[in-house]
């Protein structure tokens, strides 16, 4: 697997994105082609996963990921589905990753998307520690760039999650906005050595210092992490749902990583 060392550099704004002026893209899928998300970039997490939700993800699966029209479509969709070696399940969607391919440490994440709507709905944009393998969650730490809840329809959630001690801490905030869902909009995080700060387009609405994960050399967001886009249905914070708003998608339209030139 590939890690970058990224380090953070002066933004310059564009009109209608945030554009990365100075840094240097080290990795980005434009998703300018057709069919299933890259392999070499990207793999699947597959099963009934985590939280209780309620979507199987599929892997390799066009009716849940797919490229078409310059974008990414992650779609969650109630239907009668068959996996192989598992029982029928009701509804699927997908989770992409960059596990065991690329990781980085520090730098900008930016991803522009477009936001599924409807109660239940929980899209989210975020990176766990490459590391989790051996030393499991939440100790390998976990950085949501962005998730979303359609109960919530005016939220944008930005978290950092953690161990001290053993036991589980995270650090968040929330931009209220008006219906995030209606428009493309950039969702970035700003990864220093000293901390995390979180972005809807322009906007900074929320900074964690990285001091507050320290343990020694043990700082979960001083090492490598991968990235995940995933679309979840219910579960614990996303909640009861109403199969009228299925099929939903999740659209991804960019995925940029940025270095500063003099990064080692």
């Amino acid at each position: 697997m590939k890690t970058f060392c990224l380090t953070l550099v002066m933004l310059g704004l564009a009109a209608s994105h945030v554009a990365a002026v100075g840094w240097k893209l080290v990795w980005s899928d434009e998703f300018n082609y057709q069919g299933l998300p890259d392999p070499a970039k990207w793999g699947y997490e597959t099963g009934f996963v985590r939280n209780h939700e309620s979507q199987y993800y599929t892997q390799a699966r066009l009716e849940n990921a797919r490229v078409e029209n310059g974008h990414l479509v992650l779609e969650c969709r109630k239907e009668h589905f068959t996996p192989a070696n598992h029982a029928m399940v009701e509804y699927t969607a997908a989770s992409i990753t960059t596990q065991a391919k690329v990781g980085w440490q520090y730098g900008r994440i930016e991803v522009r998307a477009k936001l599924p709507h409807g109660k239940g709905v929980w899209p989210a944009i975020w990176t766990l520690g490459t590391n989790i393998t051996t030393l499991g969650w939440p100790r390998c730490g976990e950085i949501d760039l962005m998730e979303f809840v359609g109960k919530e329809p005016g939220g944008i959630h930005g978290t950092v999650h953690y161990a001290i001690a053993g036991q589980h801490q995270s650090d968040g905030g929330t931009l209220q906005t008006n219906r995030p869902f209606d428009d493309f909009h950039v969702y970035a995080i700003e990864w220093t050595p000293e901390r995390i700060d979180f972005y809807y387009d322009t906007t900074k609405y929320h900074t964690v210092a990285l001091s507050k994960a320290d343990q020694g050399a043990g700082n979960p967001f001083r090492a490598p992490h991968y990235l995940i886009l995933n679309f979840a249905l219910g579960g614990d914070w996303g909640g009861p749902f109403d199969d009228a708003i299925l099929p939903q998608q999740f659209l991804v339209d960019y995925v940029r990583i940025y270095q500063s030139p003099d990064s080692k």
